[in-house]
Formats: structure tokens, sequence, C-alpha cells
């Protein structure tokens, strides 16, 4: 009997061990993830809107209450300069990497100049910016990211629809360049 049970015991962890490494590595073989999606629907340095009313979701399970739009980048092409301007009730950008790790955070309460301003760089890059570092980018919060590839997606809060327009607006003249 207690053969029985050890091996019901064993089986059971085993098969634990087996289910949690695929839930692991679902990720990594999807082709379903918000880098394809992205892929399928603009180029690199191009906001794409991740969710729209004629068309479905870039991204599932979007917070109704806010407005995003996401650009792909490869930072081994060179530096990545991401800028919107214009008054909105609350902005915030995310830098993801290609699996989807967030890996940089920022929104309006932590820029003092209001304006979204953000340079995205290697370290390697960053070395060379310091030497002489362009005037566009003298009020740009840098980002020293590690990673080639990846995703950057811009929010704003969107409180009541006569806000929509303006949001719209703020989040269609966003730019995600190389430069």
């Amino acid at each position: 009997m207690t053969r029985l049970l050890y091996a019901i015991l064993v089986g059971l962890v085993g098969a634990g061990v087996v289910h949690a490494i695929a839930l692991l590595l679902l990720p990594h073989y999807s082709e379903r993830d918000a880098w394809t999606r992205l892929a399928a629907n603009a180029d690199y340095y191009h906001f794409t809107r991740m969710s729209g009313e004629d068309a479905p979701p870039i991204v599932r399970g979007v917070d109704p209450f806010f407005d995003a739009v996401a650009c792909r980048f490869d930072l081994s092409e060179g530096v990545v300069h991401v800028k919107a301007a214009g008054h909105v009730p609350f902005w915030s950008v995310s830098v993801y990497n290609r699996r989807g790790q967030n890996i940089y955070s920022l929104n309006d309460r932590a820029q003092t100049l209001g304006d979204l301003d953000l340079v995205l760089v290697t370290p390697a890059q960053m070395i060379e910016l310091r030497k002489s570092v362009p005037g566009e980018f003298e009020k740009s919060v840098f980002v020293e990211a590690d990673v080639g590839q990846g995703i950057v997606a811009v929010r704003s809060f969107v409180p009541d629809d006569t806000w929509k327009n303006t949001i719209s607006d703020y989040l269609n003249h966003a730019s995600c360049t190389l430069g």
C-alpha cells in the first residue's frame, strides 16, 4: 500500500513539474503575443492604436478608461526618441523587451516638464551621447535599456467622453523616431 501511495505522489509531483514548465515556456513559443500582433499591424518606429472601436484590440484586457498606442523599436539601429506634447489628464509610458517584460515606466507625475520626451539607448550608446548631448535631447529623460528590440507603449487616461478627441489627438501626434 505504501508503494502505491508513493507512486501516486511521485506521479502527481512529476505532472505538476511538467505542467509548470509548459506554462512558463508558452509565452516563448506563442505567436499571438503583443510583438507578433504589432508586427502584423505596423513597421518599426510607427505608433499603432492598442484598441479601436472598429478593429479588434492588439492586446486584450486594455483598461477601458485608457487609450493607448504602441511602437516597436530596434536599438541596434540607433537611439529611439519618443515624444508627445499636449495637455491630457494623465499619461504614462512603458518600455517592454521583446518578450513583454516591463523594463521601464514613467508617467507625467514623475516628469516635471509635462510633455513626454524620452530617449531609449543601449549602455554603449549612452557613453557616446554623454560626450556630446544633441540639442534635441537636452530636456529628454534617458533610459538605458540593455535590449535589442522592444515595445514602447504610451497610455492616456480618458476621464469622460469630452476628453476623447483631445486624447486621440495627443496619441495621434506622438512620435517614435530613430534618431
